[in-house]
C-alpha cells in the first residue's frame, strides 16, 4: 500500500463519457481519489451519494473528486445518472490504477476468501504526492471526514 509522501502513481483511464482522464491532468489541484468495489451496491451507493452531497464544498475548495472501480463505462453512466453524481467516475476493468494503488486485496466475506477492491481513499496534493491514505473507510462518513481533514 502506498503511504503519505509517496508520489501518486499516474494512470490514464476512461470516464463515463468515454474520455481519457489521467491523474496528471489534475496537477496544480488537490484530488480526492477513492476506490470502491461496485456500482449500485448499498455501501458504494451511500459513499457516492455522500460525495455528491458534499461536492459543492469540495468544488468551492478547488478539490477534484474521482471515483474508480472495475465497472464498465456503461455501468458508470447508469450509476451517475441514477444518483446525479457530479464528479468523475473512472472505469478500471484491467485494474491498472487499482493495482498501482495497492487496493486489490484479499477479502473475507461470510467466511469465504476472495480478491477484490478494498474501499480506500487517497488525498493527493497539488504536486501529485499522497497527502493522506484512508484504508477501509466507512461509506457514510468518508466525504465528511475528508472535508474535516482539509480544514
Amino acid at each position: 500500500m502506498l503511504k503519505i509522501g509517496d508520489k501518486a502513481p499516474n494512470f490514464t483511464l476512461n470516464d463515463k463519457d468515454g474520455n481519457t482522464v489521467s491523474l496528471s491532468d489534475f496537477l496544480g489541484k488537490k484530488v480526492v481519489l477513492y476506490f470502491y468495489p461496485k456500482d449500485n451496491t448499498p455501501g458504494c451507493t451511500r459513499q457516492a451519494c455522500a460525495f455528491a452531497s458534499a461536492y459543492g464544498e469540495f468544488a468551492r475548495r478547488g478539490v477534484e473528486v474521482i471515483g474508480i472501480s472495475r465497472d464498465s463505462i456503461a455501468s458508470h453512466v447508469k450509476f451517475a445518472e441514477k444518483y446525479s453524481l457530479p464528479f468523475v467516475l473512472l472505469s478500471d476493468p484491467e485494474r491498472e490504477a487499482i493495482e498501482a494503488y495497492g487496493v486489490w486485496q484479499e477479502k473475507k466475506l461470510y467466511g469465504k476468501l476472495s480478491f477484490g477492491v478494498v474501499r480506500t481513499t487517497f488525498i493527493i496534493d497539488d504536486q501529485g504526492n499522497i497527502e493522506a491514505v484512508m484504508p477501509k473507510v466507512k461509506p457514510d462518513t468518508n466525504a465528511a471526514q475528508i472535508l474535516e481533514m482539509l480544514g
